[in-house]
Formats: structure tokens, sequence, C-alpha cells
């Protein structure tokens, strides 16, 4: 197998595509080794859910689609990217407006920190932005 595997899924920015991409996420992963019920999957799945659902909500219908990258460095570290084509980053929003919603950043920076990952935001040559996160990957891959 390969030192270093990469996919990705382009995605319509819709609230169906949030189960697709994690579905999506889940699989590849799957089948790179890491078992379903992992606590790490369990963690990617929902970081990918957050990742997603900021793609395709906070866009303001400026992004009608969000792209899904996955790679894998072999024994050291797994970067899953959401990309978007709105400019503006995501931001951590005022306490007031948090009791509904806006808690997606700080539910994945704390995620990922907890694995011992980092979170990244890129702007895309297109004037987008990608959500990257960076997580260790120590699960044996499979043949």
């Amino acid at each position: 197998m390969a030192d270093h595997q990469e996919v990705s899924v382009t995605l319509p920015s819709d609230p169906v595509s949030v189960a697709a991409a994690r579905r999506y996420v889940a699989d590849t992963l799957s089948e790179w080794g890491l078992p379903a019920d992992a606590d790490v999957a369990d963690t990617v799945r929902l970081i990918v859910s957050e990742l997603a659902t900021n793609a395709v909500q906070h866009t303001l219908g400026q992004s009608p689609t969000f792209t899904v990258d996955v790679q894998l460095d072999r024994d050291e570290r797994l970067r899953i990217g959401v990309t978007d084509s709105h400019p503006r980053f995501p931001r951590r929003l005022p306490a007031a407006v948090q009791q509904d919603n806006g808690r997606g950043m700080v539910i994945i920076r704390w995620l990922t920190a907890e694995c011992g990952g980092r979170l990244s935001v890129c702007p895309t040559a297109e004037g987008g932005k990608t959500v990257w996160i960076t997580l260790p990957w120590s699960v044996p891959v499979q043949s």
C-alpha cells in the first residue's frame, strides 16, 4: 500500500450532504484500516459533520458545493479538509448567539486538540477557504 493516499468528494451545499460527507470519510478510513468502532472514528465523524454543516449553513448560498479531502501519510498523520467557495473564514460567535448555534468551531477545535491534532484555515486560489484538521495516525494501514 502506498505511503500517501488521497481521496476527495464534491457534494452539493445541501443539508443531506452532511451525512454523505460523514459516510464518505468513515468508509474511506475503514478501508484504510481504522475500525469503525474506534474512539477516534467517532471523533472524526463528528468533526466531519461539523465542518460539512458549516460549509452548508454559513456560506449564505455563495458556495453551491463543498469538497471533502482526505489525506493519509502512512504511520504519521491524517488530514481532512472541507473546502467551500465563500471567502469568509470561520469565526467564533458571541456567547449570546451561541445559545442556539455557533459552537461548531469550538467543538472542532476541542476535539482536534483532544486527539493531539491541530486545526488550520487556508484561503483557496479561487477565493474560498479550506478548513483542515490534522490528526496523528497510528493505525496500521491494511494492504
